[in-house]
């Protein structure tokens, strides 16, 4: 790590990209060497590593037990939800995946097809996960518990040979079994895939349909285990299903190759954790972390890796989180800043953290949605770590913007999630395709190429990756977020550009607004919506949380907000009202659903996102905006 060290890096990226991911790649073990580090002949649609040949199962667990390291830890298990807590060796593992990846072989899979994951929080996931890489399968994971609808129209689009899902999973407290609603998807879709293989969890029992559905303990321990079969670095790892605009979900596709490589710089890079070390990434494997940071990039470091199956709070306390970090000697936690906000909320003076010895963990990534500067203060002062927000999606994959710690620790700005990672060209666009000025907002786009690892389609749908990332700004993609780059670089993501706001012609971000209210001492969360007005088009509205413990007047801290915004942004903002919530309705991965809330106060139609953490904390939304005057209309 050296003065400069980013720099020179982020620089030769841009200006030698071939090279340098070139060089990144000599760390992956390749079964045969690419023809062109860069395939652009079908641009836009870009290649990397085209003609290389490799496994990423075997990258992200033979060669570790190949290089002598087959005793180490490759995943800690830690269920509060169940008591448990399991280490599986690198060895283990290995046998594991190879076992299972013969079980799918006996069931007729072979490199292409396709296998959808419907499963909780458990090892076996992984070993799925892994066991569809070594045989060059395409997994297709769809968050445990998922609607069937939802999970049916994702069984239509990848139409997989085999389904592998789990009796139950557990939600906090709550038991959901997993079978009916697998049951019912496939009864809702077009496509039937030959075998549902069923892992039989304590909790609850599934009933199996003979003929179609099996047993996982019995048919994975009669399987012969399978080596590893080489594919194209271009070849499909992985579809991950993204919601999409028109209520279609999105298949983004991620490729073997530049996949590997990219996580695999990533993890030195930017977390700077090396083979050995605990690393943690607190999310699911349902998402676009889960996927990079819980399995893929961790074991392609040769990293332990911890899998949690539990919450912030309430499994037990709002000391879970430290309790992990003590218990496994984390090295680096990467969470969604939702979940630092509810630890606030449960326990706004770190009380819990001093029962702790959290001496070996040294830094905390936060991603999901914007972290607000508030929320990244209260954890740097209790942790005394560095507490880093990062920006990415899941059609990246991987960060494009952040700290990279591995290179040079550059100053923390709170609300900026740094400067653009190397290989990662951003620019802030005007309406018309024009860059703005520094500290002018504008829509985030990225030069193409992008770099290795982030979506080259989406799934059997070239034309339609081309029209929604591709179009609007030729030679750009355009990642759906609206933000501004300052003097220094550093880039601040303010809001979605569907969040950015039209008062009496002036755009304005929630993103500005919201990061006021969260700076009130009384407020654990907030959200900014723009709701329909007559006179000026639109008008902000805040949608705020109280920290436990607060009693005062929900009037008296109203008006402190409407103050507040008043005073740091100005009268143009017309932030006039605010209302007092007990939660804000959020996906599944920590994402709090703005656009739904602004259907709810409009009183226009609004259908229950499939990814909704709790269904019914919409009508508690209703309920708190009609106090106020808004959603006054029925919905559907």
């Amino acid at each position: 790590m050296s003065a400069g060290a980013y720099e020179r890096a982020y620089r030769r990226s841009l200006e030698d990209p071939e090279g340098f991911w070139a060089e990144a790649a000599q760390a992956v073990t390749w079964e045969r060497r690419w023809d062109r580090v860069l395939d652009a002949s079908a641009a836009p649609l870009y290649r990397w590593f085209a003609g290389g040949v490799l496994n990423t199962c075997y990258n992200a667990v033979d060669r570790h037990v190949a290089a002598g390291r087959g005793e180490q830890a490759a995943v800690i298990y830690d269920s509060p939800v169940t008591g448990v807590v399991q280490r599986i060796t690198y060895a283990e593992l290995q046998r594991r995946v190879a076992q299972f990846a013969g079980a799918l072989r006996g069931l007729g899979v072979t490199a292409g097809d396709r296998v959808i994951l419907y499963m909780p929080m458990v090892p076996e996931a992984l070993v799925a996960m892994l066991g569809c890489a070594r045989i060059g399968a395409i997994h297709s994971v769809v968050f445990g518990g998922f609607a069937p609808q939802e999970l049916a129209t994702r069984i239509n689009d990848a139409r997989p040979r085999v389904v592998v899902s789990a009796s139950c999973g557990i939600e906090g407290r709550r038991v959901i079994p997993y079978k009916p609603l697998l049951d019912e998807a496939l009864r809702r879709s077009t496509a039937s895939p030959e075998h549902c293989l069923i892992l039989q969890r304590p909790l609850a029992a599934a009933e199996l349909q003979p003929g179609r559905d099996l047993d996982w303990h019995a048919t994975v321990a009669a399987a012969a285990p399978a080596e590893c079969v080489p594919v194209a670095a271009t070849d499909p790892l992985y579809i991950l299903y993204t919601s999409g605009t028109t209520g279609i979900p999105k298949g983004v596709v991620r490729d073997h190759g530049g996949h590997a490589v990219a996580l695999l710089w990533t993890m030195k890079n930017i977390y700077n954790v090396s083979a050995g070390d605990v690393y943690w990434a607190a999310s699911d494997i349902g998402w676009v972390v889960g996927h990079s940071y819980i399995v893929y990039g961790p074991l392609l470091a040769g990293c332990t890796t911890v899998l949690y199956e539990g919450k912030p709070v309430g499994t037990p306390d709002a000391g879970a989180f430290w309790r992990v970090i003590a218990q496994h000697g984390v090295k680096a936690l990467f969470t969604a800043p939702t979940a630092f906000r509810a630890i606030k909320r449960e326990d706004p003076d770190g009380t819990l953290l001093q029962k702790y010895d959290l001496r070996g963990f040294e830094a905390l990534f936060l991603a999901g949605e914007r972290c607000d500067p508030d929320t990244l203060k209260w954890a740097q002062e209790r942790l005394g770590v560095p507490v880093i927000d990062h920006w990415w999606q899941t059609e990246t994959g991987w960060a494009i913007a952040g700290n990279c710690t591995g290179l040079e620790r550059l100053t923390v700005k709170p609300g900026s999630p740094t400067k653009a990672v190397p290989g990662y060209d951003v620019r802030v666009l005007d309406e018309a395709g024009d860059e703005v000025p520094r500290g002018q907002s504008g829509n985030l786009c990225i030069k193409l190429p992008l770099p290795p690892g982030c979506l080259p389609t989406l799934w059997n749908n070239d034309r339609g990756y081309i029209e929604s990332y591709l179009t609007r700004y030729p030679g750009y993609y355009l990642s759906g977020d609206a933000g501004y780059q300052d003097e220094d670089g550093y880039l601040y993501i303010m809001s979605r550009i569907d969040d950015i706001i039209n008062v009496a012609g002036h755009r304005l971000s929630t993103g500005g607004m919201e990061e006021v209210l969260a700076s009130h001492p009384d407020v654990a969360e907030c959200s900014v919506i723009g709701v329909a007005d007559a006179l000026k088009g639109e008008l902000p509205l805040g949608l705020v949380v109280l920290k436990a413990g607060v009693t005062r007047p929900h009037a008296d801290i109203v008006r402190e907000l409407v103050q507040m915004v008043r005073d740091r942004i100005g009268a143009v903002a017309a932030f006039k009202q605010a209302v007092v919530v007990q939660r804000l309705p959020k996906t599944r991965s920590g994402k709090i659903l703005r656009g739904t809330m602004k259907r709810i106060a409009d009183g226009t139609e609004y259908k229950t996102p499939a990814t909704i953490d709790d269904p019914a904390i919409l009508g508690e939304i209703g309920a708190a905006l009609r106090t106020i005057g808004y959603a006054q209309r029925s919905n559907g």
